[in-house]
């Protein structure tokens, strides 16, 4: 183990720690279920910005994207860039109208909008289902990146790194709920941002300057330097697909949708679409060009999704790798606790309360209970994470693809479209998640395209045959839990 790397961190851990008590001390009075799963709707425009962007900025984009781009060079920067515009197409698309539905119907979780939109059990049964499995998938990618980090920079065994890392976020995440999330999010997207330019200009620096670090690429393989990577991989069905992928489907991810709807005011948003925006291309950018160019230092790694952890111990100081080791382990970190909470508020909001009703007015238990099955659910995804892949990114991207097939038209046609009823919505999760499923196991993908798109697609024309059978729901006057 190396010290000078680890003693960094664990000050970075003990700072996560120490915001995760004071969120739990700046906790507002009222109902508890919204203050623990959405920090009673209080986020500012910068916090929104960093907790949106860091929550979909995960160790996919930390550890696999610039593993990818480190195998199949700058076509992948150029391909990872379609994200841009993922923060201001969820704000946009989402946010207000969002925002103003889940305070009229008191909506703590994304299955409150689906309930009070479509006035369906089966419905929310089904959604719950559906983001159960895909968040075990999702979940997992995250703690095999952390651990992996560890692991790479620290000289820490894989399974250590891996108890540190799932306990500590189970924990914090546990004891401190939504507002020690989106507190935690806003330092880490600071971290994120720092490290991401140190490591990018020391990668540069000791490849002996940008053209001859991209010289160097030529030298490896021409192909490294063309849009299509080495053996083409990235074709113009691959590019259309991973733009609906990680750009447009984005809109019907739960966990980034459920920060559309705890934000403060519309100033707010605003603020945030412009920030979130400028720190998503700069993360992008400063990552995956660090990737690539990292071939230029590190051209015999075996397994790609290690380039990051291991320039930061192969160009920095051992001091500044410990610090700036932080910068993946937040974005991996921000990402955990997000779907770590909506998971827990799935169980518990959607699951328990609507079969024990009851229960709603008893905080005590609720409080145990929120905290006991968060964290225990962090302990379960250690085990899933006990055997990692070589290439984390594809995981990442079947769980994301999984969510965007159930949820993208039932939230975006539930919000503007009146006509939208339960039968259509049903079915449009029924054949967009079931043909998700099919294609992806079998990896099947119709003339090129990756599996999300004709899920999509056929999601989309089961909604509209499916809500000819249907009747529109009458609107709620009340409030509905």
């Amino acid at each position: 183990m190396n010290s000078e790397i680890i003693l960094p961190l664990l000050i970075y851990l003990v700072l996560i720690a120490a915001l995760s008590v004071f969120a739990v001390r700046k906790r507002r009075e009222g109902s508890f279920l919204t203050e623990y799963f959405l920090g009673s709707r209080s986020m500012g425009g910068f916090v929104l910005a960093m907790t949106i962007t860091t929550t979909y900025i995960s160790a996919s984009s930390f550890i696999g994207g610039p593993g990818a781009a480190y195998k199949y060079g700058l076509g992948w920067v150029l391909l990872a860039m379609v994200q841009v515009p993922a923060v201001w197409l969820s704000l946009g698309v989402l946010g207000k109208k969002f925002a103003i539905l889940a305070r009229q119907h008191n909506a703590v979780t994304l299955n409150d909008m689906l309930y009070a939109r479509y006035r369906s059990p089966l419905l929310i049964w089904l959604a719950s289902l559906s983001l159960l499995i895909a968040f075990i998938g999702a979940m997992t990618v995250q703690f095999i990146g952390g651990a992996r980090l560890l692991e790479t920079a620290a000289g820490i065994p894989y399974d250590t790194g891996l108890l540190i890392f799932g306990g500590t976020i189970a924990l914090y995440t546990a004891f401190g709920g939504f507002r020690a999330s989106v507190l935690n999010d806003a330092m880490q997207g600071v971290v994120m941002l720092i490290g991401t330019f140190l490591l990018l200009f020391a990668v540069i620096h000791q490849a002996g300057g940008l053209s001859t670090a991209v010289q160097k690429l030529h030298d490896i393989d021409p192909a490294l330097l063309s849009p299509q990577g080495p053996g083409e991989v990235i074709t113009p069905t691959f590019l259309s697909s991973f733009i609906v992928l990680v750009c447009f489907g984005v809109i019907g991810l739960p966990h980034t949708a459920v920060r559309c709807i705890s934000y403060r005011d519309s100033k707010a948003v605003h603020r945030a679409i412009i920030l979130g925006t400028i720190v998503v291309v700069v993360l992008m950018l400063g990552m995956h060009l660090a990737g690539a160019l990292g071939r230029a230092v590190l051209p015999n790694l075996t397994v790609p999704d290690s380039v990051i952890p291991t320039l930061m111990i192969t160009v920095l100081p051992p001091l500044a790798a410990g610090l700036f080791l932080a910068a993946p382990m937040a974005a991996i970190m921000s990402t955990i606790n997000a779907q770590l909470l909506q998971a827990s508020a799935t169980l518990i909001k959607d699951l328990y309360l609507r079969v024990a009703p009851h229960q709603m007015e008893n905080e005590a238990r609720l409080r145990l209970l929120s905290g006991t099955i968060t964290f225990a659910l962090g302990l379960l995804l250690l085990i899933a994470a006990w055997n990692p892949p070589d290439m984390i990114i594809w995981l990442n991207l079947l769980a994301f693809g999984g969510l965007e097939a159930v949820f993208l038209w039932p939230l975006v046609l539930g919000l503007y479209w009146e006509r939208a009823n339960a039968a259509g919505a049903i079915t449009g999760m029924v054949v967009g998640g079931g043909c998700y499923t099919f294609l992806a196991s079998l990896k099947l993908q119709i003339l090129g395209f990756h599996p999300i798109v004709p899920s999509l697609l056929l999601s989309l024309l089961a909604f509209l045959v499916g809500n000819l059978f249907g009747r529109a729901p009458q609107p709620v006057d009340a409030p509905q839990h």
